[in-house]
C-alpha cells in the first residue's frame, strides 16, 4: 500500500474523514489524484455511510464520470477549491465503470466498487 495512502475498511470507505464536511459545497471543484487532476466534481452526497463524489473527467478518459468512495478524499482545500483524493489517475481510471443506473440504489454494485477501492 502507498504510504501516502490512509488505509480504509470496507466499512468506512464510503464516509468523509472530515466530518464537518458540507458535501454540497464540494459541486465544482477539481479533483486532484495523487499524480495529477482528473476532473470536476458533478455530485456529491454525505449520506451516512453511503457518501460519494461523481467525477466528470472532461478529456482525461473521454469525457466519462467516474464515482468516488468519500473514504478516498485525502483533504479538501476550500481555498483553492481542490478535491484531493488518495488514490492514483491510473487506479481510478481502472475502477469498475460508472453505471448511473446502479450507482444509488444496488448495493452488489457499491459494494464491488468499494471493495475495488479498498483492495489497493
Amino acid at each position: 500500500m502507498d504510504s501516502q495512502r490512509p488505509q480504509s475498511t470496507t466499512a468506512d470507505i464510503w464516509t468523509f474523514r472530515e466530518t464537518n464536511l458540507d458535501s454540497a459545497t464540494l459541486i465544482g471543484f477539481s479533483v486532484e489524484a495523487i499524480d495529477g487532476g482528473i476532473g470536476k466534481i458533478d455530485e456529491a452526497t454525505g449520506e451516512a455511510g453511503r457518501s460519494q463524489l461523481i467525477v466528470d473527467t472532461g478529456p482525461w478518459i473521454f469525457g466519462k464520470k467516474v464515482m468516488l468512495p468519500a473514504g478516498v478524499v485525502d483533504r479538501v482545500d476550500l481555498d483553492t477549491e481542490t478535491v484531493y483524493v488518495a488514490r492514483t489517475k491510473e487506479e481510478i481510471k481502472n475502477a469498475p465503470e460508472f453505471d448511473p443506473d446502479l450507482h444509488r440504489d444496488d448495493e452488489d454494485y457499491r459494494n464491488r466498487l468499494g471493495g475495488y477501492y479498498t483492495d489497493l
